[in-house]
């Protein structure tokens, strides 16, 4: 009776390469494809503008300034400690667009609400 083998790459249905073998998948590239083919990938990309926003707008208005979340359409909700800060973040806004979206190709924000904090 033949051997066959469970879960293996090279046999019939696996994915063949040079001589039947083809090297392992690792997990960051198993995700990723995963992540990839539900479209997670994309909202995964926006949310990560929130533990890069200190990076991004840098200590001064990180400082007065909390990123809340990111909705699927790309609309980033931020919290402001002020009024005057809240003017100020309004009309430095294209500034600050062009800095969270420098280098993104998927995951992209569309748009920033800037929200007063109570």
């Amino acid at each position: 009776m033949a051997e066959r083998k469970v879960g293996g790459r090279g046999g019939p249905g696996g994915r063949g390469g040079r001589g039947g073998r083809s090297r392992p998948t690792t997990v960051g590239e198993a995700l990723n494809s995963y992540l990839a083919k539900s479209g997670l990938a994309q909202r995964l990309a926006q949310a990560q503008v929130i533990p890069d926003w200190p990076r991004l707008v840098g200590p001064q208005i990180a400082r007065v300034t909390v990123p809340e979340s990111v909705s699927p359409d790309g609309t980033l909700f931020v919290r402001v400690a002020t009024s005057p800060w809240m003017n100020e973040l309004q009309l430095m806004a294209p500034q600050i667009m062009a800095a969270i979206n420098a280098g993104r190709g998927p995951g992209r924000i569309k748009t920033v609400r800037w929200l007063l904090s109570h």
